[in-house]
């Protein structure tokens, strides 16, 4: 006997559905089927598109310190949130507050400033562009004379990881008769001295009998001042050199290798430099503007405020050691331990 086509049509469509489990959906269902309306409900939403402008400060982007780590975290928020991304590079302290207006006229959403030096330049054009969302690193944001509440500061304390790297350099010293110490700085600002003031710290609690001498280049960029700086202090007994200067301390660190004494390293791992480089002191500049950036895109941005980056966040800390420091990284590793705990805390961030 035949069936009608009518309901031969009908067992067809019973048997697809039994096949097919999302049948009985549609694109109104409130998403309780497995089927694929379900997922598309509960998918992750693209990250903002955003724009975000870097200016650096004199030293450049070649520095292999402060202004390279800056660019990595933009570089790298680049390829992890998509993030449209320039950069301009600062000849001069004159072009800071033009590089950072043309960032804000272009509406960049975050505008990033590199380096204490550009502190008054941020004030200025972050007053003149209260639209625009700006980040500072070094720079306490409300500390800044017009108060604006479009300004992240980033701030690092250097001198927690400067205490590290000389606490292993007055190690150094006392297992090889004593001696000397030696920091080239920049120019004689907060987070430099931050890092010295540490730094001779450490040295004095590993080997009370150690003496620290300390010079500025008056230079971020030029490696000949800095390298004049520390043979002048090899001369006068210096084992180990601590460069505070970015691109103008490569020279210290060509000098101590030059001299065959030791050479700690900044901002950066720069070990790299060669064998003669016994440590760095580390400051996670890249992940500073990677936050800013993250944050922003985020909708959870905060102007008129500062976070802080020590060694119980990983923010600061010390870099790879070659033979001659790993001898002591263990009680480094100690020394490490109690700054992050807080048992540790007294350190000094000024330069006597």
């Amino acid at each position: 006997m035949r069936r009608p086509l009518h309901l031969l049509a009908l067992l067809l469509l019973v048997g697809s559905c039994a096949v097919v489990t999302a049948c009985g959906s549609d694109d109104s269902d409130s998403g309780t089927s497995s089927g694929s309306s379900g997922s598309a409900a509960t998918s992750t939403p693209a990250p903002k598109s955003i724009k975000v402008g870097l200016v650096t400060d004199i030293g450049g982007l070649n520095d292999r310190s402060f202004n390279q780590l800056a660019n990595q975290g933009l570089e790298r928020a680049k390829s992890e949130l998509g993030v449209e991304t320039r950069v301009l590079v600062s000849k001069s302290n004159a072009d800071y507050v033009p590089n950072l207006s043309t960032l804000a006229q272009q509406k960049y959403d975050l505008v990033i400033g590199v380096g204490f030096l550009m502190a008054d330049a941020m004030d200025t054009v972050s007053s003149k562009f209260p639209d625009t969302k700006f980040a500072i690193i070094d720079v306490d944001a409300t500390g800044l004379k017009s108060k604006p509440a479009n300004v992240s500061g980033a701030l690092f304390k250097e001198q927690e990881a400067g205490y590290l790297v000389g606490y292993m350099a007055g190690l150094y010293l006392k297992d090889n008769g004593g001696g000397t110490a030696g920091s080239v700085g920049g120019q004689k600002i907060p987070p430099v001295d931050h890092y010295i003031a540490g730094y001779q710290a450490g040295v004095k609690a590993a080997d009370p009998d150690a003496k620290t001498v300390n010079a500025y280049s008056q230079k971020f960029d030029d490696p000949a001042p800095c390298k004049e700086i520390a043979l002048d202090q090899i001369s006068k007994g210096a084992k180990v050199i601590f460069q505070v200067a970015g691109g103008c301390g490569l020279g210290a660190l060509d000098a101590a290798k030059e001299k065959s004494v030791q050479g700690i390293g900044v901002d950066a791992d720069q070990a790299y430099l060669g064998a003669h480089i016994m440590t760095s002191a580390l400051k996670k500049v890249d992940n500073a503007v990677y936050d800013e950036i993250k944050a922003v895109q985020g909708g959870t941005f905060k102007g008129g405020d500062n976070t802080i980056f020590d060694v119980k966040s990983g923010g600061v800390g010390i870099g790879d050691t070659n033979d001659v420091g790993a001898k002591y990284a263990d009680q480094v590793k100690a020394i490490q331990d109690k700054i992050a705990s807080g048992e540790l805390t007294d350190i000094p961030n000024t330069v006597k």
